[in-house]
């Protein structure tokens, strides 16, 4: 397999100067002398135009004598080339794609819409010209498979209760996946001479026939996550109430008079709504 082969070809502002002096000097030599042989002067100048370039700043051309190929000129500036070579404009920018959004299931079979953001280069001209058909299109085409497969090998989120619990997630491990993405895509690209800069979901959501319920079951995952907080908190307050009050001896209870008591405390510790007090001007037994 050929590489890519960097040239500097001959300095386009001396051909320029021949150009000049060939076409413009036939055609006065022409008018003065009435004579038909400087018009071979002209047709050399014609011979000579389209071999100039202009390579702009990270840009390149891609040199081919009958399909032979011949070099790619990196180089910025402006140059004079056989005009016999076909030259084919290559840049070397980087170029962002934002992927359409894209329906694939998860690791758990979940419908998910998906897109992602790459930001590339081309690195190699020999490969890009000629080892793919259309380049850009082979990163299009090469990076929404790369999505897929991604989105097959991690699931959306995390759920405890069906017993997925997964250290790396689509919508969490934001670093992790957009890693193997940026590898994944790299490894599919290197055919093409393209050399991946940055890679990363752009978009990620639920597919729309399931995303309200899924959204229901994290708000009460959400929610079941609190309670299990308030309670926790409220048995440790309750706990260590009883332990101040004995400790103290501010008041002797029995176990009937502590049950009431944990009751009492727990009703409105863990109460969805603000506990309206009751005043008790008798003793403790009424």
């Amino acid at each position: 397999m050929k590489e890519e082969k960097i040239i500097v070809p001959a300095n386009g502002y001396l051909m320029l100067i021949v150009f000049l002096i060939l076409f413009f000097g036939g055609i006065i030599t022409v008018i003065a002398f009435q004579s038909p042989w400087p018009v071979l002067s002209i047709v050399t100048a014609i011979f000579i135009a389209p071999g100039f370039i202009m390579v702009q700043p990270n840009g390149s051309r891609v040199l081919l004598l009958f399909g032979k190929y011949v070099g790619t000129v990196k180089k910025n500036g402006f140059y004079w080339v056989n005009p016999f070579y076909t030259k084919k404009k290559i840049s070397l920018r980087a170029s962002n794609f934002d992927s359409e959004r894209l329906k694939v299931n998860d690791k758990l079979g979940n419908p998910i819409m998906i897109s992602t953001i790459l930001v590339w280069r081309v690195q190699d001209t020999y490969k890009a010209a000629f080892d793919v058909d259309n380049y850009e299109n082979f990163v299009r085409v090469q990076t929404d498979a790369a999505v897929r497969k991604l989105a097959s090998m991690y699931p959306y989120d995390n759920f405890a209760d069906e017993g997925v619990d997964e250290d790396i997630t689509l919508r969490s491990s934001v670093n992790e996946v957009s890693t193997a993405l940026e590898t994944e895509i790299d490894e599919r690209l290197s055919i093409a001479g393209i050399e991946v800069l940055e890679a990363r979901i752009g978009y990620l959501a639920y597919a729309q026939e399931i995303a309200n319920a899924m959204l229901k079951r994290q708000q009460a995952t959400a929610i079941v996550a609190a309670r299990h907080k308030i309670v926790e908190g409220a048995v440790s307050m309750v706990e260590m109430a009883i332990e101040q009050l004995s400790k103290k001896e501010v008041v002797h209870l029995d176990e009937e008079r502590k049950a009431a008591m944990v009751s009492n405390l727990m009703v409105v510790l863990c109460g969805d709504k603000d506990a309206s007090p009751v005043l008790n001007t008798g003793t403790l037994n009424h």
